[in-house]
């Protein structure tokens, strides 16, 4: 309805000459007129065919009214229209107590040219901001969505920060409201980059705008900085936390882009809790998103619960055997816990839209603070001048007793000449001349006050006044500095508790294959070549996702990858499928195949990193007749050792060998591999499993991003093998190990991330609450899958040293004693001091002495026994360190290969 009533308004208001539609209407029913009689009036017809292009002008000026009165905010105050004429109506009410809502509203309407429903719900946004309105209850709630009271109900009040910052009427410009009935201000005179602060959101016509908030404190800090002409950065930061990517910023630009993610953490075992959300979601729609995801069985989630009260609290409950980690992934990937905001920097400026980055949108209004407190300066200073140019003729006029000349005066003129006559001698040192409205008021003190007259607090208050002139003075010859020593108090006075909210950090990207929950199972029909969902009936392969790429082999040698569905032809005789993992180069395929009929039987060893869908891959030479003896798919790369089976034909003497797979070298799919044997091939068995063959990975922790990875990033945790775990260590005391995934998310509080060595003890200097007293303790971890606490229950107990190091050393250092001298150091070696006991006992007391601190030293010298080496042959991989998805064992036999049951060729695929 606003926007109608918008446009009926501006249809009215650039309609010429006040025509109206009705007249528009018998203007073209004249044009009919007369076409009929040939064209009499000439001049009426080119009048009327126009109107067109009327439209068209209404259309712009439509559009420019939108952009310009409704929708983009102004740079000068960071205010839409309709905000500043809420703030102007709140300072026009303001008597230090609240207003109800409904009649701030009333008032606003007295200056907005739309109903009061637009103007409430602004008034609640700018509400919901805290900066501008001192609020009084139910505002709403950004965090779960909840909607304001009625007008009715709630109450407001200008805040203090707004009193000082926003208004200044001495310097202020004035227009008439739309009816001119009122003044109202073109632009309110704010000191602050109050536009970044708030944010501004808003579609117009053509064009539209989406400015994020930023931090208090920070804008004001970047103030300070470019008034010292040093340079800054800018980030967002919202009123519902988060955590934010701003890599992409682009300095809030059109093209930028940052990604905002809910702050997720693991309860326990089964419970994940979410106590940040992203900013544009709140508790509701990102339960809802949840919910989605688990219905389409992206994630699996047992239950959800909402304990949002003035903070987040998100408890989302997992069913037994759900990893937490992978959980926290596809949270991000699949629900509203992750999403992208597209910032967009234009803002009004002298009347026309300007499309600019933050950066220059903080200098233009720090440069416009300045200016203005130039102008409060100016005036300040013009009002002291004339109070002290008062002062001095009023103590003239009183000291020299200059008022009995006019005694004998029986005109005005004569007493004004009088008072003027007896002034000259005493007003050289005035620092302007005497006009007659002085004259007029010296005329108007009461004989009271001249009576009363006291000369030394009158010259006490000229000297006041004069130290006030002096120092305007000097902060306009020093504005720079004045406005920095403004914005720094500014910082002081309302910064408190408005430090940055958003955590910037980098995000690592989440690949949705890898952690969408197989909600749907997969399945064969390997002799009539189909692969799907439906095949119910048929042999089960694997759990799979909807989103997967599956992988399949056939027994002519021919490989090929598709998207799950519900059936897909793949090929007769299939002799392997499984889930494919793009850029897989640890997954390794061992393959021994006749190379056409009647050819030579070749062995290789190849993965599989790159494909393009839906293609055949020939896995051979393509030759007619090509034929697999032999296939299996390994996850990490073992290596099994399989028995040759010759046919007896002719003269050969050695018809049974065994091959290793570990003495051949892996390589691309497309090589032809080595030869076995140019003779007929009666079956291939596999004779024994075979272990990887694959380097021990090395892996790194990014601090910044709070992910392992093995890129070289971050620290360094060594070389891990599938059986090797990682020692994870918090401030609260939680001791446990993991396997490293690539996947694993790390709380912030971690004081100790390396590989666990099972012999190597541990030690553990903390605090014991109840007690208050120092305690040591080593032990081993007995328990690898179990999270355990080395602290007490006390709620006071707290971790201060954790060691890892085979014999640590600590300094203590004893608090000084008043009258005596302070005990020397003690240094304790902390494995003869305690010998290795549970996880779960108390320890040795340290001392009994007050302890002012403990220090970590260099450890004592200890040789570390030697690890066992692995033979390697492959260096390069890049997935995680296990997984066995897809596997199968005991394929089929090939029919076609002889007529004989003798003669079959067994094809084995296993894990």
């Amino acid at each position: 309805m606003e926007e109608n009533d918008e446009l009926n308004e501006a249809n009215n208001q650039n309609s010429p000459e006040g025509q109206s539609e009705q007249s528009a209407e018998e203007g073209q029913g004249q044009v009919n007129d007369s076409e009929v009689t040939d064209g009499e009036d000439q001049g009426q017809d080119d009048a009327l065919t126009r109107v067109t292009g009327m439209y068209k002008d209404w259309f712009l000026d439509y559009a420019s009214y939108v952009i310009l009165e409704r929708a983009v905010p102004a740079i000068e105050d960071g205010f839409k229209p309709v905000q500043r004429r809420i703030m102007h109506s709140l300072k026009d009410l303001d008597d230090g107590r609240y207003n109800k809502v409904a009649n701030v509203v009333g008032h606003t309407m007295q200056y907005h040219p739309h109903g009061d429903a637009s103007i409430a719900d602004a008034m609640v946004q700018i509400g919901q901001k805290d900066l501008l309105i001192d609020t009084q209850g139910n505002w709403g709630n950004i965090l779960t969505g909840d909607r304001a009271a009625a007008s009715r109900y709630i109450e407001a009040r200008l805040s203090k920060f707004a009193l000082e910052v926003v208004f200044s009427p001495k310097i202020t410009e004035w227009q008439l409201s739309y009816d001119g009935r009122k003044k109202e201000p073109v632009n309110l005179p704010v000191k602050f980059p109050l536009l970044l602060a708030q944010g501004a959101e808003g579609i117009a016509v053509g064009l539209s705008t989406k400015i994020l908030p930023h931090n208090f404190i920070e804008l004001i800090d970047a103030s300070i900085k470019h008034l010292k002409g040093q340079r800054f950065k800018l980030f967002p930061d919202f009123p519902t936390a988060g955590i934010i990517d701003v890599s992409n910023y682009n300095d809030g630009l059109r093209g930028g882009k940052i990604r905002v993610r809910a702050k997720i953490a693991q309860q326990s075992k089964s419970t994940l809790i979410i106590s940040e959300i992203p900013y544009g979601t709140n508790t509701s729609s990102l339960i809802d998103s949840i919910l989605k995801a688990n219905e389409k069985g992206k994630i699996k989630v047992k239950k959800i619960e909402d304990n949002t009260a003035a903070e987040v609290e998100i408890l989302v409950h997992l069913p037994p055997g759900i990893s937490p980690d992978k959980t926290i992934d596809a949270l991000y990937a699949f629900t509203a816990c992750e999403s992208s905001i597209s910032p967009l920097g234009c803002i009004i400026e002298d009347n026309k839209p300007l499309f600019i980055g933050v950066t220059e949108m903080l200098r233009r209004s720090t440069d416009a603070t300045v200016e203005l407190l130039r102008q409060e300066l100016e005036i300040q200073l013009s009002e002291l001048e004339e109070q002290w140019h008062f002062a001095s003729l009023e103590r003239i006029f009183i000291e020299n007793r200059i008022y009995r000349d006019i005694e004998e005066e029986e005109t005005w003129e004569g007493v004004i000449a009088a008072i003027d006559k007896g002034l000259a001698p005493y007003t050289k040192h005035l620092r302007r001349a005497v006009t007659e409205e002085d004259i007029v008021r010296l005329t108007e003190i009461r004989i009271k006050r001249i009576s009363k007259f006291d000369l030394d607090k009158a010259q006490q208050h000229l000297d006041n006044l004069e130290e006030r002139i002096a120092e305007v003075k000097h902060h306009l010859e020093h504005l720079t500095d004045y406005a920095i020593a403004y914005f720094q108090r500014l910082k002081d006075t309302y910064g408190e508790g408005r430090e940055r909210k958003s955590e910037i950090r980098l995000f690592d990207d989440i690949e949705a294959t890898k952690v969408v929950i197989r909600n749907t199972k997969l399945y064969v029909n390997r002799e009539e070549g189909f692969v799907g969902t439906s095949l119910k009936r048929d042999e089960y392969v694997t759990d799979c996702s909807d989103i997967d790429d599956i992988i399949a082999f056939t027994q002519d040698g021919k490989m090929m990858v598709f998207k799950v569905d519900s059936k897909t032809f793949v090929g007769k005789g299939i002799i392997y499928v499984a889930v494919f993992k793009k850029k897989d180069k640890r997954t390794v395929y061992n393959m021994i195949y006749r190379d056409g009929k009647g050819g030579p039987t070749y062995i290789k060893r190849f993965n599989v990193t790159s494909i393009t869908r839906d293609k055949h891959y020939e896995m051979g030479r393509g030759k007619p007749g090509t034929l697999v003896h032999y296939f299996s798919g390994n996850p990490n790369g073992e290596a099994e050792v399989v028995t040759v089976n010759l046919r007896h034909v002719g003269s050969i003497k050695k018809l049974r060998w065994d091959i290793d797979f570990a003495d051949i070298m892996i390589k691309g799919r497309a090589s032809k591999g080595n030869i076995v044997t140019k003779y007929a091939v009666k079956r291939i068995d596999l004779k024994e499993k075979g272990l990887s063959t694959l380097k021990p990975r090395k892996l790194w922790f990014d601090e910044t991003v709070q992910r392992l990875n093995m890129d070289e990033r971050g620290e360094f945790l060594g070389e891990f093998t599938s059986e090797d775990r990682l020692l994870i260590v918090n401030q609260t005391g939680l001791v446990k190990t993991v396997i490293p995934e690539l996947t694993l998310h790390f709380d912030e509080d971690i004081v100790v991330l390396e590989k666990w060595i099972p012999k190597k003890p541990l030690s553990v200097v903390y605090w014991e609450g109840d007690k208050e007293l120092y305690y040591v303790k080593r032990f081993l971890i007995e328990h690898p899958d179990r999270e355990e606490n080395v602290l007490t229950d006390h709620p006071k107990s707290h971790l201060e040293i954790f060691s890892t190091d085979y014999r640590p050393m600590v300094e203590v250092i004893y608090a000084k004693k008043r009258g005596q001298e302070r005990k020397e150091n003690w240094l304790v070696n902390l494995e003869e001091f305690i010998s290795i006991k549970g996880i779960g006992a108390m320890g040795n007391q340290l001392t009994k002495e007050k302890v002012l601190e403990i220090n970590v030293l260099d450890p004592l010298p200890y040789e570390e026994p030697e690890p066992q080496k692995t033979e390697d042959i492959e260096v390069v991989d890049e997935e995680s360190l296990g997984g066995n998805a897809g596997a199968k064992t005991d394929g089929p036999t090939d029919p076609k290969s002889d007529k004989g049951g003798d003669d079959d060729v067994q094809t084995s695929l296993f894990e």
